[in-house]
């Protein structure tokens, strides 16, 4: 039931929110004409890598040194002028919704980390691999309450929160978390505590 949401959930989506697609596309190429979308690797179901996809919001090569870092909040250096509107209305999430078509992402479930993190956050906390039973998600009730995750604390808090999701998870639940994200957003409120 989950897998069939997410499809009809997402073939509605993807035609509502095209004109933003474009309007993103046009203005990230404008800016400073790097590539718009975003790819990176993020371990999901099973804990098998996959590549996600968003609107690219920092600099080209804002990770130069290789060395993962978290997000710094709005006033990051490596945002661009567009990647700060976009991150601040969540339009840097569109093109998850093509995870979303592949079945690598489901709507709401535990936000996908990177390796790197993972290993940290393990050996604060090794539940988190329990996370693998399930799809990850493009939202999430540990972002809608918890925030970006900035800080190791955030992100233990954020496990903590989606251990309970996936011990809660329901079609109704995953509702319920969409609706209170949509009008979060709709209404400006910022994801952190």
């Amino acid at each position: 039931m989950k897998r069939l949401f997410d499809l009809v959930c997402v073939f509605f989506a993807s035609i509502f929110f095209s004109p933003f697609f474009i309007a993103v596309y046009i203005a990230i190429k404008l800016e400073d004409g790097g590539p718009a979308i975003f790819k990176q690797e993020r371990i999901g179901r099973g804990g098998k890598p996959f590549m996600l996809y968003k609107f690219r919001s920092m600099k080209v090569n804002a990770e130069g040194d290789g060395k993962p870092q978290l997000w710094q909040g709005e006033e990051d250096a490596r945002l661009t002028k567009v990647g700060k509107f976009i991150r601040n209305h969540h339009l840097d999430e569109l093109p998850q919704f093509w995870n979303i078509w592949k079945g690598d992402m489901s709507f709401v479930g535990y936000r996908p980390e990177r390796q790197y993190f993972i290993d940290k956050i393990v050996k604060e906390n090794p539940d988190y691999v329990k996370l693998y039973a399930m799809r990850p998600g493009v939202f999430s009730e540990a972002t809608l309450y918890n925030g970006y995750t900035d800080t190791m604390e955030k992100m233990l808090k954020r496990l903590e929160m989606d251990l309970d999701y996936m011990e809660r998870q329901s079609l109704w639940l995953d509702i319920v978390i969409l609706f209170q994200t949509g009008v979060s957003i709709l209404t400006g409120k910022k994801f952190e505590i």
